[in-house]
């Protein structure tokens, strides 16, 4: 008689770097000299999750690349700002998706990240379980199929490139059989914070689902490497537009040359800059957050001194849910001094 033997699929390369991320206090005092119990109550509130590749890539303590992955007591002793400034939940008919267009839907498909940003606009979500589940899918795929005004899916999270390939692509199989959408879009920082997950295979199964459009997100220079350059080398030989969207973060970008050099960098890697965000009002972010003035200013340094096709649109994402609204050095003459805009 033969006994059954329970067999386990092995772990993928990036699935065993992702596998052994840093997610406690007393793994990061391994790498950096911290405070445990700080460290412990901020992520009570905000999880903590920093993946191997990522903090190679990390330098020093307190620089750019620190600042964004590592907890910082400030996200709970400082109480400005809103948990969802964007109104994404008043504006969601089913969990997990926001309607705020007519013609377009956010549509969250995962809820954990390969790391968690420290100034994420969605803090609120992130890494917590059952935020999204199947039933969450199922009733947002259900909800663009009874809506012939959506055209536009943008696919976010969470990561939806940290999904399997499979579960991907039965999501994005249903989307395309959807007859009135016609554009995909998939929002993730994966490229940057663990390329080896855009393997040959994930990037041919994408290419079989055009128009797909995906924008991801950098945010410093030193985030452009070797690993991020093959992944969206692979990304853009599959036919598929690549832009970014960085978020203005004091202490990690908040200087000219910095956003110079990264977007120089991004272009070298086929990547269109095409927002630059003003940090949303989170609550547990405000530690980030910069003038709008210091936006304008990187902006007006920029023109002139680099190629029109690495200018990236300099935007706020209103407050309330109002929407995105494009910022420029000249909109600005009219403004009393000191009045906010």
């Amino acid at each position: 008689m033969i006994s059954a033997v329970k067999t386990h699929k092995a772990l993928a390369p990036w699935e065993k770097i992702l596998s052994k991320s840093i997610t406690a206090p007393e793994d990061l005092s391994k790498f950096f000299c911290a405070d445990e119990r700080e460290i412990q109550r901020v992520i009570s509130t905000y999880p903590m999750r920093i993946n191997p590749y990522y903090l190679s890539l990390i330098r020093d303590k307190g620089d750019g690349l620190y600042r964004q992955a590592v907890p910082d007591i400030h996200e709970i002793t400082l109480q400005q700002g809103v948990e969802d400034p964007l109104r994404e939940e008043d504006l969601s008919p089913v969990p997990g998706l926001t309607h705020k267009y007519p013609d377009r839907v956010l549509f969250l498909i995962s809820a954990t990240c390969a790391m968690y940003c420290r100034f994420c606009n969605r803090k609120r979500k992130v890494g917590r379980s059952g935020v999204v589940n199947r039933e969450t899918i199922k009733e947002g795929l259900s909800y663009i199929k009874s809506n012939r005004e959506i055209r536009d899916v943008l696919l976010s999270g969470g990561d939806p490139l940290l999904l399997s390939d499979g579960d991907l692509f039965r999501i994005l199989s249903e989307l395309r059989a959807i007859p009135h959408v016609e554009i995909l879009r998939i929002g993730t920082r994966i490229p940057c914070t663990l390329p080896q997950r855009i393997t040959p295979k994930l990037a041919n199964m994408l290419k079989g689902f055009h128009p797909l459009y995906i924008n991801t997100h950098f945010n410093h220079p030193s985030e452009i490497t070797p690993e991020s350059s093959l992944a969206c080398d692979r990304l853009a030989n599959a036919g598929i537009l690549l832009g970014c969207q960085s978020v203005l973060l004091k202490g990690v970008n908040d200087d000219a040359l910095i956003m110079k050099r990264l977007m120089h960098k991004l272009l070298c890697i086929r990547i269109r800059p095409y927002y630059l965000f003003q940090a949303d009002f989170v609550k547990g972010t405000s530690h980030f957050w910069t003038s709008i003035d210091k936006g304008l200013e990187i902006i007006s340094k920029l023109q002139g001194d680099t190629s029109g096709l690495g200018m990236p649109h300099f935007m706020i994402d209103l407050p309330g849910g109002g929407g995105k609204v494009p910022l420029a050095p000249g909109y600005r003459q009219g403004f009393k001094e000191g009045q906010e805009c």
